[in-house]
């Protein structure tokens, strides 16, 4: 068994996969994941799992250097950005509108993890760092 907190095996082989600079989106459940995208569907009910609590472990298993969000993530909803950017620490966060974001995800990334999450713009693009 797995020592480290990330259990689900399609995410783990996705994050194995991954090279600099390529993408890993975790979204809430009602993003429009483009066809050609590898989903990995996690939404069980609302709210279950739930956005941070996905990309807390997500984060504990993946060299991210930096973010991507949706700008309308900080004022429509601010206590899920207020919590993204304390798990995150210092890393950049790079801001675009919602429709420049969705746009963003089609052309660059390479997996989309869909959670249960039921709050409006709780979506983030990780691009991967390197570990040496």
């Amino acid at each position: 068994m797995k020592k480290s907190p990330l259990l689900h095996p399609e995410i783990s082989r996705v994050i194995a996969e991954l090279g600099h600079l390529d993408e890993l989106v975790i979204c809430d459940s009602g993003y429009p994941i483009p066809a050609g995208v590898k989903r990995i569907d996690l939404a069980l009910t609302k709210g279950i799992p739930g956005f941070i609590e996905t990309l807390q472990v997500v984060l504990d298993e993946l060299c991210v250097q930096e973010l991507y969000i949706a700008e309308e993530m900080i004022a429509k909803s601010s206590e899920t950005y207020a919590q993204l950017r304390a798990l995150t620490g210092a890393l950049p966060i790079h801001q675009m509108s919602h429709q420049a974001f969705k746009t963003h995800v089609q052309q660059g990334a390479r997996a989309i993890i869909r959670t249960g999450e039921f709050t409006p713009y709780a979506n983030v693009s990780l691009v991967c760092g390197v570990v040496f």
